[in-house]
């Protein structure tokens, strides 16, 4: 079993940076890809952006050039860097890990940006 929490949200006002943190805990070996999710009012939970053992990183589009993912795997952490926030960023953000055939979610963090 693993456990993630998430830290950092809040809300800012359009164009300003937040840093949300994922910290896994329990049985924390051999977890694969790592990942930032969220999901609005009304939509669908997607990808935001994600993150291999190895450092190989995926993007949505939509926050390409804004937001970084990274990861310690040896603190067992995972960061995402938000610069230049848009209102349309408002959401719930989740942490997600995959361990084998497990996949993992953290309770969500909220993010909201303020026109």
């Amino acid at each position: 079993q693993v456990q993630l929490v998430e830290s950092g949200g809040g809300l800012v006002q359009a164009g300003g940076s937040l840093r949300l943190s994922c910290a896994a805990s329990g049985d924390t070996t051999c977890i694969s890809a790592m990942g930032w999710y969220r999901q609005a009012p009304g939509k669908e939970r997607e990808l935001v952006a994600a993150i291999t053992s190895g450092g190989s990183t995926n993007y949505a589009d939509s926050v390409k050039g804004r937001f970084t993912i990274s990861r310690d795997n040896a603190k067992n952490t995972l960061d995402l860097q938000m610069n230049s926030l848009k209102p349309e960023d408002t959401a719930v953000y989740y942490c997600r890990l995959t361990q084998g055939i497990y996949t993992y979610w953290g309770q969500g963090t909220q993010v909201t940006v303020s026109a």
